[in-house]
């Protein structure tokens, strides 16, 4: 090796320490200094641009430690201490989901339909009780004509029956057409021993959802159950429908006198349980293949 390439090669490794570059780049950077052009500066070298903050505007970052800023809005809902009522109502869903329900009780969870509700709802409308307002009225008139010496003469109106006792006595005498009783009366035992009344006098029934839409056609807040004793002959074809189909799904079904309900685990429960299953499964395909093998 000779002097000038001791001397090129000293230079070289100065010119790397002295700008902290790659001897390949350093190469390059002698090379284009020989022929007198500038090589385009690496992209990655570019300085990136600092925005320019406006001095009106301070920064002031908050602390939401114990004394400090004001705690964001979070859904506390999980923390919410509800009702006494509410957290009753919600404890005996649970329980009866979890523990055993005899028939008797279970066969009100298997009320009609949608489209069965509505069609009842809309012919026990016909047939709603008056009001007080419109009783006051009617009497109002009567009177009236009592004074004026007119004889008075009224028809006894056809209407829904209401009341428990009143409905019990209907069907006991035979004389209730169709019986609907609402699946939530609280306590159930008000009503749980109606629909095998009916069944032992022959008398069709049919289990509705919501003892509030039976209030509404009675002009209260709720009803237990409401019975039809007699409608005009328009509605008698409506009426015998609605009879031979609730007589085939309520007084006729013997499965639903013989179901129990409940027994329904909750999700954590029921996934030890599948846990367990799988465990048992696989011991049982591992012995298995012992003896196969």
């Amino acid at each position: 090796m000779g002097n000038s390439a001791v001397v090129w090669l000293c230079r070289l490794v100065a010119l790397v320490k002295q700008e902290n570059r790659s001897p390949v780049e350093a190469v390059g950077m002698g090379k284009a200094a020989k022929g007198g052009k500038k090589l385009p500066s690496a992209p990655l070298a570019d300085k990136k641009k600092k925005a320019k903050k406006n001095p009106l505007f301070e920064k002031a970052p908050r602390n939401y430690r114990l004394g400090g800023d004001i705690q964001p809005k979070r859904d506390l809902t999980r923390f919410v201490k509800w009702p006494k009522y509410i957290r009753l109502q919600r404890q005996k869903r649970i329980m009866l989901m979890r523990l055993k329900v005899p028939p008797a009780i279970n066969q009100f969870n298997m009320a009609m339909d949608k489209n069965q509700a509505a069609n009842v709802l809309k012919l026990c409308k016909k047939y709603q009780p008056e009001t007080k307002e419109a009783k006051k009225a009617r009497l109002m008139e009567m009177a009236k004509a009592k004074k004026d010496g007119e004889e008075v003469k009224s028809k006894k109106p056809q209407v829904l029956k209401y009341g428990l006792n009143h409905v019990t006595t209907l069907v006991e005498n035979k004389l209730a057409k169709l019986v609907i009783i609402a699946h939530d009366v609280d306590p159930i035992e008000l009503v749980c021993w109606l629909p095998a009344l009916c069944r032992k006098k022959d008398v069709p029934y049919c289990i509705i959802k919501g003892k509030s839409r039976l209030g509404q056609l009675i002009h209260q807040k709720a009803a237990s159950c409401v019975a039809i004793t007699s409608v005009k002959s328009e509605d008698e074809k409506d009426l015998n429908t609605l009879i031979s189909n609730f007589k085939a799904q309520f007084n006729d079904n013997m499965e639903n006198r013989r179901r129990w309900g409940g027994g329904i685990m909750g999700i954590k429960s029921q996934h030890v349980t599948q846990r367990r299953e799988r465990a048992i499964q696989a011991e049982k395909a591992k012995k298995l293949g012992l003896q196969l093998a």
